[in-house]
């Protein structure tokens, strides 16, 4: 996911381990090629600490110092087991900025206002299973953004992991112009059908799609409603799945790359 306001300084909606070929197939996020060593990326903005969604940062590392927004729970537990800041401090370095729960001007690096506007909304979620039993907690580990461009007034909600939906996520559900929701499981077992012993959906803090998320987007008024952060066992995938003609009678799309919107 990347976003921007005027087409030049764009931002992450966190960085998965496949990047660089993210990278590569979108022209606008590569580098001037009339300056060395330069990137129109001006920061990453991160929902949680789990691993498809910080692996990318590592690959952020020879260009200027990388700014990341994320909660303090989340920056204490990549800093703790995966020691982000200390190995880029010798590369670009992390500049952290914790998200504003009001909305607030996102800046560029030098200062200036990007245009758009954010502020995150607080969910349930665990740390990942990769993080110390010390801080397993259940506040302050994922949150979604909500994001508007200050020039047409577009609202985007970006929630990619989602345990519940709770009055702050409903009411940006609501008003919401473009919605990227966390379409991970269509059924709260359905790992457990391929991988015996699995986790639940809900125990991976990922409401499941037949459980409530595709109810909520239902009603949404918003113009583009899309699922993403899906996992290979949803049926959703196939389409011409009975799954897939239920999410896309309810005016949801299921996402792909590529996909490109403006609001």
């Amino acid at each position: 996911m990347a976003l921007s306001a005027d087409g030049k300084h764009w931002f992450l909606l966190n960085a998965s381990p496949d990047l660089r070929a993210q990278i590569e197939a979108f022209p606008p996020l590569q580098p001037d090629p009339a300056s060395p060593r330069n990137s129109p990326i001006q920061g990453v903005l991160l929902t949680n600490a789990d691993l498809d969604h910080v692996l990318g940062l590592f690959q952020l590392r020879e260009g200027a110092p990388l700014h990341v927004q994320a909660p303090l729970e989340v920056r204490v537990a990549i800093n703790s087991a995966l020691r982000l800041s200390k190995v880029l401090h010798p590369y670009c370095g992390v500049t952290w900025h914790e998200p504003p729960h009001r909305f607030s001007h996102l800046l560029l690096p030098d200062g200036a206002h990007s245009g758009l506007s954010y502020r995150a909304i607080p969910l349930p979620g665990h740390a990942p299973r990769f993080v110390s039993r010390g801080i397993l907690g259940v506040d302050g580990h994922s949150i979604a953004y909500e994001i508007t461009d200050d020039r047409t007034g577009g609202i985007l909600l970006a929630a990619p992991d989602v345990a519940a939906i709770t009055t702050g996520l409903r009411d940006s559900i609501e008003r919401a112009d473009a919605i990227l929701f966390d379409g991970t499981f269509w059924r709260g077992n359905e790992l457990q059908e391929v991988r015996p012993g699995a986790r639940t959906a809900r125990e991976m803090d990922h409401l499941p799609i037949s459980e409530g998320s595709l109810n909520a987007l239902r009603e949404a008024p918003a113009q583009h409603k899309i699922y993403l952060h899906i996992n290979n066992t949803n049926p959703i995938l196939a389409a011409a799945s009975a799954e897939r003609a239920e999410v896309e009678k309810a005016s949801v799309a299921v996402g792909c790359d590529g996909m490109e919107f403006e609001l």
